[in-house]
């Protein structure tokens, strides 16, 4: 139930992307409400300029909530960030932080921040994005201090759209990949639907499945006292039991 003393988190996301807030708000349970803004939408714009354009206009973007009280906000769009490189991308959050009054992080400082309180410095890049863009992101992963040990693509049919991925799809292909039953797996891609895949990508494995989603929610509770008792029950539940996360 909604009341006028519960935590409010936002989410700033593409206008196309489908899975943020649902996923946010199961991962996050009754910690709090979730509340969104949008980037305008960019007819007649590449990929990347799209990207490019999301950085230029974000703090008005995020300005949008007005005077909504908020405790936390995550830029849910990885891609856009990644053009940034990890140095820029904390700094760019810092600001904002300090502009807005309350915490604010981008999913890639989210899932960086995650990596270390969990203790991991390498990952299997598991991506849905076009190549360029899974290229670009590794760099960031490595600028940061990380080893990528391996890169599983991920295609929505025939053709890469991480909005189109199926379950099946995501499941499937990293099974085909072979990519062992040990390890750190980073899904990364806000707009990829995630949530069904991870029970079936960890079972009888001793694999750590981590996405943006996970991140960025884990990082709102983190730097909030919406986590004080425990976390809830779920995947942030699950790497707290498993992994001592905190």
């Amino acid at each position: 139930m909604a009341t006028h003393s519960r935590h409010r988190f936002a989410v700033v996301v593409p206008p196309a992307n489908a899975a943020v807030e649902p996923e946010t708000r199961i991962l996050l349970s009754d910690r709090g409400d979730v509340y969104s803004a949008r980037f305008p939408v960019l007819p007649g714009k590449t990929l990347r300029e799209r990207l490019e354009t999301y950085n230029k206009v974000l703090p008005e973007t995020l300005g949008a909530f007005g005077t909504l009280r908020l405790d936390a906000a995550v830029i849910a769009c990885s891609g856009s960030h990644y053009l940034l490189g990890p140095a820029e991308d904390r700094e760019l959050c810092a600001r904002l932080s300090r502009e807005f009054g309350y915490p604010v992080v981008s999913a890639t400082v989210a899932t960086l921040d995650l990596l270390a309180a969990l203790g991991d410095r390498s990952i299997t890049l598991v991506s849905p994005y076009e190549p360029w863009l899974t290229e670009l992101s590794v760099g960031y992963w490595q600028a940061a201090g990380l080893t990528v040990d391996r890169v599983i693509a991920i295609r929505a049919g025939a053709g890469f759209s991480p909005y189109d991925v199926t379950t099946d799809e995501l499941v499937d292909q990293v099974e085909r990949a072979a990519p062992g039953d040990t390890g750190t797996f980073f899904l990364t891609g806000t707009g990829m639907f995630t949530l069904d895949a991870l029970d079936r990508l960890a079972r009888g494995t001793r694999r750590t499945v981590l996405t943006s989603n996970i991140a960025g929610s884990w990082w709102v509770l983190h730097h909030t006292a919406a986590a004080a008792v425990s976390f809830p029950d779920g995947p942030l539940r699950r790497l707290a039991d498993e992994r001592g996360l905190r």
